[in-house]
Formats: C-alpha cells, structure tokens, sequence
C-alpha cells in the first residue's frame, strides 16, 4: 500500500501551489538572490582593461580557464568580481571535512549539533578566506604578467584585486547561505547551477556556428546531441534509483489488542553523495590549474608550463586526477552523510530488524555491507558521466555545455529543487487536512 506521503504527493496540482504563500515567498527569494548573482558577475574588477583581458581569455577559454569560467557564470570571461565564484569555500570544505576524519577535537565538535555545526561553518570560513586570497594574488600577479591588461600595474592593483575578489567570494557565501535558509534549495549549488545555465543560450549558438562553418560536422553535431539526451536520461535513472532494505517490527499488544507487526522499508540511494564528489573534484583541480594557468602567460618557468599543459582539459593526468577524486569523495562524503551504526541503534530501539539479521553490530555491518557495494557502482556512474564527455569535448573542440560535469549538476540541482518544492508542498497539504480533521472532530462534540 501507498505511504500517506506518496498519496499527498499524486494529489499535488496547480491549486496547491496557489494556496502555499510561504512557499511562493520562497521561490520569489530564490530567484532574487539568483537575479544578484548574475548581476555581480557583469562588474568588472577595478583597474584592468576589459578589451585588452577579452583578447588574452580568448586564446586560453578552450583550457581549464574555459571550466573555470563555466562555473562562475561567465564572470572569469569578464574578470567581474565574482570571478573566483564559491570554489575556494568548497574546497575549504574538502580540507575541513578530511581534517574531521583524522582529528579527534573536530569529530567531537561534528556530535555537538548546532552548536559544533555553527563552529565547524566557522573555520571553513576562515580557511576559505586564506584559499581565496591565495588564488586572487595568483591571479593579480597573472594579469600583471598579460600585455596591455592592468592600468596601472603595482601593490595598489594586487591589494585591491585580493580585497575586490575576497569579498565576491565571502558576499556569495552568504547570498548561498541565505538562500539556504530562506528559499528553496542548496544555495551552493543552485548558484553554480545559476551560472551554468546563464552559458548555455552562448554556449548552443556557438555549437550552431561550428556546424554552419563546417568546423562541426553535421553528424558530430546530432552525436553531442544524442549523447546529451542519453546522459541526462542516465542521470535522472541513477539519482532516482534506490536499494530497499526491508525492515520488519514485531507484533506489539497494547491492552487487550493486539497488533499485525508491520514492514518498511530503508531506503539506499545508488548516489547518496549526490553531486558533491564531481564539484569537489573540479575545484580541487580548478584551485592550482588557474594560478598555473594565468601565471604561465608571463614568464613562468618550464615546469610550471609543463604542469599548466598536462592539466589541461581533456589531458590523460587531468582526466585520471579527475576520475580519483570523483571516486574518493563518493566514498568519502557517503560515509559523513550516512552512519550504518546510528542507523542500526535508531532500528533497534524503535523494535525494528531486518529479515535473517540479528539487531545491533550485525545489523550495522550487514547495512555497510550493502552500502559499500552500491556506492561503488554510483561512484562508477559518475566518473562515466564526467569524463566520457570530457573526452569527446576533447576531441571535437566543442563547447562547454555538454561536458558531464555541466549536465550533471543542472539535472541533480533541478530534481533536488523541485522535490524540496514538491516536500513544502505536501507539507502544506498535509497541515491543510490536519486543520480539517480537528474542524470536523470539533463539529460532532458539539
């Protein structure tokens, strides 16, 4: 039988929606948060000359400087102030969340609740400011380096670049924060997802003029276009699919009845890890290729141009690098986000068991067992995903949208969001029939 749940779910319809201010609120802050957003990455960052940086982005916006610029919205292409977009906060995240693993203070502090929550947001914070003030004197440094680019080159152009880059980067920490908490989504990833598809209109009339030059061939162009389908209908497959632990609780006698035990079901995602594993992995190779990148246009030295080219887009260590973070951070972040021995004492002290399974540890190794076993095929699921593309955009040249990484976060941040919309929703639904069940039990009292 249906879950209550999944009955108010296929009771959902327009007038639902229509009824649910508070949601609609939300939904209307989101888009405003958004609409800032891409506003800010049209600024441009004081003291450089935009035509001059325009010709220099174009001979290396095919590299890892062209990824870069997909995920902050097209704000690297025009040096805004939102250029370093959130990578640095995300990769302070890495750093913080494997420091947790190893040190005992900070895994205390993750069992604190709120409070350890609040502290552990803190030092990513502070570190995310070191990560971007690092990468924002790299860049400055970069831009001194390109002909014709800085007005007036000097201390004053680097200390203002850091402090104008540094506070983009802080100011869309907090807009992903306040999104978060006051709209619909992961503010993160709905930001990055903003700037994805704020490319994507440039991004297909570029593709088009590749196959009227003839640079494309027409049946390459219906290849990328049927291999983009495919991938999205993968995408939406695995993030759906799920392995159902059955869960069953014993008869229970409350007074003189006694009760049908019952069953459940625990559910496990294929990809618990969602799309995390791919964005770290990015800004992990994103945060030293960048500084290489700009500083390889000056008068770099040769190992810096050799590391600058072997990580490049589509490069068998850039593509290896790739596919080892992808499938550590599946792991990784499944084993924060899930703990098989919490889940195993929560089943045991409600009565509930799994079918042959003895309760406690034997229960907690059989669902880690499982576990393990289905995030190896998700971890597999995302490297094909990601890297398939990368390697064909390799070899055809073509644009930035279809490489997996991009398709990837738009269809997992779009079925995130609508299913939180589709959660406030039900809950609505839900208080709406609560409110009519007290309503009708008060009219028969009286």
């Amino acid at each position: 039988m249906a879950s209550a749940a999944e009955q108010l779910a296929r009771n959902l319809n327009f007038s639902t929606f229509s009824k649910a201010k508070a949601l609609q609120q939300r939904i209307w802050f989101t888009l405003g948060a958004l609409l800032v957003y891409r506003l800010g990455t049209f600024i441009p960052v004081p003291g450089i000359d935009p035509d001059a940086f325009a010709a220099t982005f174009e001979q290396s916006q095919q590299g890892i400087i062209g990824m870069f610029n997909m995920f902050s919205g097209g704000a690297v292409q025009r040096m805004a102030i939102f250029a370093l977009n959130l990578i640095p906060y995300i990769t302070a995240s890495i750093v913080v969340q494997v420091i947790a693993t190893a040190s005992p203070r900070l895994e205390a502090m993750k069992k604190e609740g709120e409070a350890g929550r609040r502290k552990m947001n803190q030092y990513t914070r502070y570190l995310a400011v070191v990560f971007c003030a690092v990468q924002a004197y790299g860049i400055a440094i970069g831009l001194e380096a390109s002909q014709g680019v800085v007005l007036h080159p000097g201390w004053m152009f680097r200390f203002t670049t850091v402090i104008t880059l540094v506070g983009g980067t802080m100011f869309l920490m907090w807009l992903g924060e306040q999104i978060t908490s006051r709209g619909v989504g992961n503010g993160i990833s709905l930001i990055i997802f903003a700037g994805i598809v704020a490319n994507l209109p440039t991004t297909l009339v570029q593709t088009m003029e590749l196959s009227r030059t003839g640079a494309l061939p027409a049946a390459a162009g219906i290849f990328i276009l049927v291999l983009a389908i495919v991938v999205i209908a993968g995408i939406v497959f695995f993030e759906r699919a799920q392995r159902r632990l059955l869960i069953q609780y014993p008869k229970r006698q409350v007074g003189n009845k006694m009760f049908q035990g019952d069953t459940s079901h625990l559910p496990l995602k294929l990809n618990t890890s969602g799309v995390i594993p791919v964005i770290f992995g990015s800004s992990l190779l994103l945060l030293p290729a960048t500084i290489a990148s700009f500083a390889a246009q000056g008068n770099a030295p040769v190992w810096l141009q050799t590391v600058t080219a072997m990580l490049g887009r589509g490069q068998p260590l850039y593509l290896t690098l790739f596919a080892v973070f992808i499938i550590f951070f599946s792991f990784f972040y499944t084993a924060i986000v899930f703990n098989p021995q919490e889940t195993a004492d929560n089943l045991k002290r409600s009565g509930g068991f799994i079918p042959g399974v003895r309760p406690g540890e034997r229960t907690a190794a059989h669902i880690d067992y499982v576990l393990t076993r289905i995030t190896v095929v998700g971890a597999l699921y995302l490297t094909v995903v990601a890297l398939i593309p990368e390697i064909i955009h390799n070899q055809l040249a073509v644009s930035q949208f279809i490489g997996g990484t991009s398709l990837l976060i738009m269809v997992t941040v779009t079925l995130d969001t609508v299913s939180q919309i589709q959660s406030h929703l039900i809950a609505q639904q839900y208080e709406g029939l609560v409110k009519k069940s007290r309503l009708g039990g008060g009219g028969k009292r009286r």
